[in-house]
């Protein structure tokens, strides 16, 4: 096993909550033959699962290195039991699978059972179209039981990279006790780093406030799962069939947004959401948005910032609060933010659990495939309007964080070369400066040194 410590099982692990009454028809579907690539999806999501904790964000290296893991569904009478085979022991504490990850493990496989059955087979939902997209978010995360009515607004999403410093990874978990001293819950991508201090840190806050229990939820999707495995603080884990999906659920559920320093995935997050922010329908709807971070990230920041104005505009700034060093400030701004998105959801009649209200464009919703013809394609032009842009933007950090560590654009641009970003010099050279800084500040991976997977051709 080239080293790994790994169980050689087989173990053997049962669910505590509704998978065990997963019917017999739910698992022979996932058995079949015909959903071979369904069932190979679960067992990396499961692999990735059991691999919290280890230092490694390419996923083809992960796969490559538990090659011989494996997993059997087993059904039983009274249920279902999973028989786990070479798993990796950090997983596992004298002999017994840590109770965060064995939730961890059943969640993915509802919600790969759920999707695949119930979203895309079914026929009920036409995912070319944005509504039925929007129900499709909805019902997942339904049936994943995080969406909780009467409960006012009180969860923050915290985005950030994995690959932060120690001094930026502690400073999230201030944040974190900052915003759970003041009743706020935490939603993050469920990875280490930027997503797992905040929740760490609002533990402390929540455990002082006696408010039990803490809501730490975490959404992830398979395709950066290997190499942002779920920390075993997330108590809701919820797995979306896409990015697209994925970002879509943060909006939908989050009634605020804190942005810590990260990497390219970051910027795709930043540019996701700025870009339905800037959209006219959206433009009296209130999401308080807080980039924050210790002294040492003041110029991370800062080159943020001045991307931003100058691919998007000077009133992009509008969106935004900048805060720097100051984590009882973020918590207070915060605080007043869901009071606000408090009293307009009351006002316009809106649920408090799932953002209905907020107009998300087609071009945001529809899974990109960053081929190398997809990005060559990319209209990055400032003649675009500034939601338009933002998206062909997030395509591009998209397609960067594919070949970086997502096992299928790890391959591609190792069989085709670097990725080619064409576009306007106008954009090209600040996106340019932006992304050299942040390989020179190595937020592109966790490995030591980073061959750029993409090519800027400027026109």
């Amino acid at each position: 096993m080239n080293g790994e410590s790994v169980i050689e099982g087989p173990v053997h692990v049962t669910p505590d909550g509704a998978l065990e009454i997963l019917s017999k028809k739910e698992v022979s579907h996932l058995l079949d033959s015909a959903h071979s690539e369904l069932f190979e999806t679960f067992r990396k999501c499961a692999l990735a699962v059991l691999n919290c904790g280890n230092p490694i964000d390419n996923s083809r290296e992960v796969f490559a290195r538990f090659r011989h893991f494996a997993v059997h569904i087993r059904q039983q009478e009274r249920g279902i039991k999973l028989e786990l085979v070479n798993a990796p022991a950090s997983a596992f504490v004298d002999g017994r699978m840590i109770r965060g990850i064995r939730e961890h493990l059943f969640a993915v496989l509802r919600d790969i059972v759920y999707t695949n059955q119930q979203i895309v087979e079914s026929g009920a939902f036409d995912l070319r179209r944005s509504s039925d997209i929007t129900d499709a978010v909805f019902h997942i995360l339904r049936n994943a039981q995080v969406l909780i009515p009467q409960r006012p607004p009180d969860l923050v999403v915290c985005w950030g990279g994995h690959a932060i410093s120690p001094t930026e990874y502690d400073y999230s978990k201030q944040v974190g006790y900052e915003l759970g001293l003041r009743g706020m819950h935490i939603c993050t991508g469920c990875g280490p780093g930027a997503m797992k201090g905040p929740m760490k840190g609002a533990t402390i806050g929540h455990a002082k406030q006696r408010l039990y229990p803490g809501r730490y939820l975490g959404i992830s999707e398979p395709g950066i799962i290997a190499a942002e495995p779920p920390n075993p603080i997330v108590n809701a884990l919820v797995v979306m069939p896409d990015i697209e999906k994925r970002l879509k659920a943060f909006v939908r559920v989050g009634h605020g947004i804190v942005v810590f320093p990260g990497g390219v995935g970051t910027l795709e997050e930043i540019l996701y959401l700025l870009g339905i922010l800037l959209h006219p329908a959206n433009a009296d709807l209130p999401l308080p948005l807080v980039f924050t971070g210790p002294a040492e990230s003041r110029e991370y920041f800062h080159l943020i910032d001045r991307f931003l104005r100058a691919t998007l505009g000077e009133a992009v700034r509008q969106r935004y609060r900048l805060v720097i060093a100051d984590p009882p400030e973020v918590g207070r701004i915060m605080r007043q933010g869901l009071e606000a998105v408090h009293r307009f959801r009351h006002r316009t009649r809106d649920a408090y659990y799932f953002n209905w209200r907020l107009f998300i464009d087609p071009v945001y919703q529809q899974p990109f495939q960053p081929t190398h013809a997809a990005m060559a394609r990319l209209r990055l032009t400032p003649e675009l309007p500034p939601h338009q842009l933002a998206a062909e933007l997030r395509r591009a950090f998209s397609g960067i964080v594919a070949a970086n560590v997502k096992e299928a654009g790890i391959v591609a641009v190792e069989r085709h070369g670097p990725f080619e970003i064409h576009g306007d010099r106008r954009i090209l050279q600040p996106l340019e400066i932006l992304l050299r800084q942040l390989v020179a500040q190595r937020r592109m991976k966790l490995a030591a040194t980073y061959e750029p997977t993409y090519r800027l051709i400027p026109r």
